[in-house]
């Protein structure tokens, strides 16, 4: 045996547990501003947050880097928000999980329009995006304990992606935009697909699965770590590309819902929590793959 193998391990370890530093979230916007139903969280390119069902059911709110927030806009009737992605720098997508529809808001104008419905769908959970615009969503049945995935295309065609599933979740596509990983809630697992560039899924395999706690929203890093929400354990477990827990960070609140990257270098996280209403932050030692997609797609609009 190599006798420099244990003291590389160390090595290696002390480095991991250096970069993820901070083990603790912290207060970021104001408690009980947010519903039960608080959601979604996605930055812009000027680094502002929004997240969905402020106040009330079917609104979502805008916040500075300080946490302050305000309505920014309010869904058609009928309609509430889940998942929020941007598409490019001026666009965003949203889960309209009581409209079944994936709406497109405007940022310029505030215009919300339809852009892609399926009567079929349960409830549009998550969303994750492509370079290219090929949206994929979550779609759970919560009474049933199954779900299925969608994909919609740049031009807004919604077709089966995935089905006989359990309660799909989080999900989110791989930097290198080849792999598509979703998570099931109730199940407790975490799988990955092979993506291919017109959306279409194969070759599912088990990535992880957590023997307690839900799971709810996920985002990858640009290093492909999946950084996931443990909804009802109060824990945000950063998951490796090779599926190996390398570091847990403790929130505040017990049901965190959904997660996002931002900040100034794309290495804030900030998260929802359902039991309070608002929004909590921590560091990362990697920025987020959706803030180098925003850098993109600023660079693009110039």
């Amino acid at each position: 045996m190599n006798k420099r193998f244990p003291v590389l391990a160390t090595i290696l370890l002390l480095v991991v547990q250096v970069a993820f530093a901070q083990t603790k979230s912290k207060k970021f916007s104001s408690e009980g501003e947010f519903t039960s139903n608080c959601e979604g969280p996605a930055v812009d390119d000027e680094g502002n947050v929004y997240a969905v069902n402020f106040a009330r059911d079917g609104t979502i709110a805008i916040m500075n880097g300080k946490g302050n927030a305000s309505f920014f806009v309010t869904l058609p009737k009928g309609s509430t928000g889940n998942g929020i992605r941007f598409g490019d720098k001026n666009t965003f997508y949203v889960a309209d999980f009581t409209g079944h529809n994936i709406l497109k808001v405007d940022l310029i104008t505030k215009n919300i329009s339809v852009f892609a419905n399926e009567p079929k769908m349960n409830q549009p959970n998550d969303l994750a995006i492509t370079a290219a615009g090929h949206i994929f969503c979550s779609d759970p049945n919560w009474k049933e304990g199954t779900g299925q995935i969608w994909h919609v295309s740049p031009e807004g065609k919604v077709k089966l992606a995935a089905e006989n599933m359990g309660t799909t979740n989080g999900i989110d596509v791989s930097p290198d935009e080849k792999k598509l990983y979703v998570n099931e809630s109730v199940q407790r697992n975490v799988w990955v697909f092979d993506l291919a560039a017109d959306g279409t899924l194969s070759n599912k395999k088990l990535l992880y699965h957590f023997e307690d706690g839900g799971m709810d929203g996920m985002r990858c890093d640009v290093n492909g770590n999946l950084y996931i929400t443990r909804h009802g354990k109060g824990e945000v477990a950063v998951l490796s590309p090779e599926g190996k827990i390398i570091h847990t960070v403790t929130t505040i609140g017990k049901k965190v819902s959904n997660i996002c990257f931002g900040g100034k270098n794309g290495k804030t996280c900030y998260i929802t929590l359902q039991d309070r209403g608002c929004l909590e932050t921590f560091k990362a030692p990697t920025a987020g793959r959706e803030w180098a997609m925003m850098k993109a797609f600023a660079k693009n609009n110039k």
